[in-house]
């Protein structure tokens, strides 16, 4: 390791409050909407848009932002992205209108947080070794989990007792921070030249990262349901041709964008896809909580983040305690222990929703539920990272960053699909069973149902229930919504059963020559 003891722990800090304002990012700006649509005179679709754009241009530029690494230099890109993000953040927080908004947030953040997210891995690997690494990477899985749920808290109460605008100002003080600390990052020096870009590939990477990005994002539009499949093919189509001729620079001795020579190593392909469940799970659930917390609880954004601050400690103690103890199982042993008590949390929690419960009663489901990703982070992205050489480390650092934030896309995706779908069965079949659906088809109960959130959109008042029939009403909505929570947890457990056979593809002896080092 480089460096006294005092400048290779500020790395590290450094490196953590980078992760922490970049993944809250969105997560503040999810329970700040309304704020948003009023100060910025522009409808909900618009500022969801701009959400999704960000998720896209991250996604979309993550190898670049890797292989970059290469060219300039990681400390460079780092401080190239962290300039970019700055900007963005500042031009964010003045914003008057959408538009402006777009530039500052969606654009040039994300732009800036594809550079800086790669590096932040790349530091780690070259400051720390052994045990210190593996506690580096806890640490780094920590806060990027625990962020994802300190957002809300955060967003919530600037929202509510401030302006949403100082969520991006206190952004820029934190990046104002971490540029004066940024002499403790060290230099690598550059391995390749301007020219040796596959400028052909990144073109390619783009569009097919971005197409794959794009066709998750909508599937929350139901409108657009049938472009999907061309969408995400396109995008499938442009990754093979990608993977082809990266394949093909790399026979011919050309640098390629990225050494897709990587997945062939199981143990680097096995950590990829634990990465990308772990993303997918907590970004799911961290969707589906608040909107039931919200919606039907009827707590505020602020207590929903309240509600959800002990898995968020849980997340991240244990992604730091449970990196002291790769000394005394296998990483491949934690991984699954992580996993077996996380799908034990989720388990616990698919059946206590309902109109009447307490939000409370969700934190223990949740603290399990977070012990076990905990120690799951604590292990797969030092692993993962470890699996590759010294040579391909920024390619590895930008696979993986690419991997989780598609993961993260996936995780809203699919699990708001299936909230979706199990509340509006919920709904139909409760309603053909009861004196509502008397003489109607389930077919036209749906479509009724459908024309009902059609006006919802459009701000209309669908028509008035009936007063003696506002108790089976209130029954029906609420068996739905149970039983939608249900599914979703089901999903999500199913998900996570996926990520521990993936982690059983992992070698035992991996990562043993890590903790002897």
């Amino acid at each position: 390791m480089s460096g006294n003891g005092n400048a290779k722990w500020g790395v590290l800090t450094i490196i953590c409050m980078a992760i922490f304002i970049m993944v809250i990012d969105t997560t503040i700006m999810n329970v700040s909407i309304s704020a948003l649509v009023i100060d910025l005179d522009t409808a909900v679709p618009a500022i969801q848009a701009v959400i999704s754009i960000y998720a896209l241009i991250m996604a979309s530029f993550m190898l670049i932002g890797g292989k970059l690494q290469d060219v300039m230099g990681r400390k460079k890109v780092f401080l190239v992205g962290l300039a970019l993000y700055g900007v963005g953040t500042f031009t964010a927080s003045i914003s008057q209108d959408i538009l402006t908004l777009l530039v500052g947030w969606s654009i040039l953040e994300g732009l800036g947080a594809a550079l800086m997210l790669p590096a932040t891995t790349t530091f780690i690997t070259a400051t720390y070794e052994g045990a210190e690494r593996a506690f580096a990477f806890g640490m780094w899985g920590g806060v990027g989990a625990a962020g994802m749920a300190f957002g809300p808290i955060i967003g919530g109460y600037l929202t509510a007792f401030y302006s949403w605008r100082w969520a991006f100002r206190l952004e820029l003080v934190v990046v104002i921070v971490v540029l004066l600390f940024s002499y403790l990052l060290t230099e690598a020096k550059p391995t390749a030249a301007w020219r040796d870009l596959d400028i052909a590939g990144t073109l390619l990477s783009f569009g097919g990262l971005g197409s794959i990005v794009l066709g998750i994002l909508i599937v929350r539009v139901p409108e657009l349901w049938g472009a999907i499949p061309f969408i995400i093919g396109a995008g499938v189509l442009l990754l093979l041709v990608f993977y082809f001729r990266q394949r093909h620079r790399q026979e011919r001795g050309e640098m390629p964008l990225t050494d897709v020579g990587l997945f062939k190593n199981r143990i680097f392909t096995a950590g990829n896809v634990v990465s990308t469940v772990l993303s997918i799970t907590i970004a799911g659930f961290l969707f589906i909580i608040p909107i039931f917390l919200q919606s039907v609880t009827g707590i505020d954004a602020f207590s929903t983040g309240l509600t959800l601050l002990p898995m968020s400690v849980a997340v991240f103690v244990f992604s730091v305690m449970a990196a002291r103890l790769s000394t005394l199982a296998t990483p491949r042993t934690l991984i699954f222990l992580g996993f077996v008590v996380s799908i034990l949390g989720s388990v616990m929690l698919r059946g206590i929703f309902s109109a009447a419960m307490a939000p409370g009663e969700i934190v223990l489901g949740s603290m399990i539920f977070g012990i076990g990703l905990g120690i799951v982070f604590s292990q797969v992205t030092n692993l993962t990272l470890s699996s590759a050489s010294k040579e391909q480390e920024s390619d590895a650092s930008g696979i993986l960053n690419t991997s989780k934030q598609m993961g993260t896309s996936l995780g809203t995706a699919i699990i708001g699909v299936v909230l979706l779908f199990s509340i509006i069965s919920g709904l139909v079949t409760g309603i053909a069973g009861s004196t509502f659906g008397q003489g109607a088809s389930e077919e036209q109960i749906a479509d009724e149902l459908m024309k009902w959130a059609e006006k919802m959109k459009r701000g209309e008042t669908p028509p008035d229930i009936p007063e003696d029939r506002v108790s089976e009403a209130d029954a029906i909505v609420d068996a739905a919504v149970s039983g939608a929570m249900r599914s979703s947890f089901d999903a999500i457990s199913v998900i996570l059963v996926l990520g521990l056979i993936a982690g059983l593809f992992i070698t035992p002896s991996a990562g043993r020559k890590e903790k002897e080092t």
